[in-house]
């Protein structure tokens, strides 16, 4: 392959990159929002297989793929919510309740979907995939058009979450509250802010952020739930987290660059077919353990993240 038709590819790359990046990028956004409030929340990958699941399961009951949407949503809240009731209130080990969560929702999806999806004459909506949004004038531009502006919903979403989340953790009284229960919860708690209600405000907001990325792999991609589809992102956008210091841009670049092999595996698939594409595949998961070895002890998380708190 020359260099004119890797050019002539790149857009195509990118674009995947982009894609392939978003549930990553959004399990991110989703342990942002809980470890800023010093709430450790590994149960991401069981928020959003759970989200996949019931969003094709509301879909498939109402019609609507957007009504399928909002309940995978609010049952990646759901999920928070149960999270913040072991983790806040009853003060458990937050890593074993998040561990109970992913069991459970492996549990729970695998049962669901041979129970009430995987019949092969149950109706779908058509179109059962969210469809891409073109938008007018700036999709003509080149490259960047192809790349950012002839998108399906959730990827829109995503890119705005990142700006929205920036702004509200650094720049608005909320964000102010969230780090500060994340760094000294015993100093807000002086200060007059509720340590116990900000840190469920934050696990809920991720669990709604983790099913967002939920039903991507479900409604966006896909269109129907497989079981395990969501194949360890949630667990990989903890490793862009870390790698992105706790913050929604520097998350969104480390989901990118995981991103982007399988993207680059995709596209060159047909003009090197005789390279192994499990090489490529499986590279999102290699630099997973490169960066939970080599960065995890250069980037300093919130001083109180996974301590429970206890009222003077």
């Amino acid at each position: 392959m020359d260099f004119a038709t890797f050019m002539g590819l790149l857009p195509s790359i990118l674009s995947s990159a982009l894609r392939i990046s978003t549930p990553i990028a959004l399990a991110a956004y989703s342990g942002v929002l809980c470890e800023r409030a010093a709430v450790i929340n590994i149960a991401i990958e069981g928020m959003m297989l759970v989200a996949a699941m019931v969003g094709d399961l509301v879909m498939i009951y109402t019609g609507s793929i957007w009504i399928g949407v909002l309940g995978g949503v609010l049952s990646g809240g759901l999920l928070g919510l149960v999270h913040a009731v072991f983790s806040v209130s009853l003060k458990t080990d937050q890593i074993i309740s998040g561990t109970a969560i992913n069991i459970f929702a492996g549990g729970v999806t695998g049962f669901a979907y041979r129970r009430f999806l995987a019949m092969p004459s149950i109706p779908r909506p058509n179109p059962s995939t969210l469809q891409p949004i073109h938008i007018p004038y700036l999709d003509k531009i080149p490259v960047l058009g192809n790349v950012l502006f002839q998108s399906r919903p959730i990827l829109y979403m995503m890119l705005i979450l990142t700006f929205l989340i920036h702004y509200m953790l650094f720049y608005s009284p909320w964000g102010l509250r969230t780090r500060a229960v994340g760094e000294h919860p015993e100093a807000a708690d002086t200060l007059g802010i509720n340590v116990y209600k900000m840190r469920y405000i934050n696990v809920i907001l991720g669990g709604l952020v983790a099913g967002l990325g939920g039903v991507w792999f479900s409604l966006e991609q896909v269109g129907h739930f497989d079981m395990l589809m969501t194949n360890g992102k949630g667990f990989i956008g903890l490793a862009a987290m870390i790698f992105g210091k706790w913050t929604p841009f520097g998350s969104l670049l480390a989901a990118f660059i995981f991103g982007l092999p399988e993207a680059i595996q995709i596209n060159l698939s047909f003009y090197f077919p005789n390279i192994p594409y499990q090489f490529l595949s499986m590279s999102p998961y290699i630099l997973t353990i490169i960066v939970l070895t080599g960065v995890v002890g250069k980037a300093l998380p919130p001083a109180a993240d996974g301590q429970p708190y206890e009222k003077g």
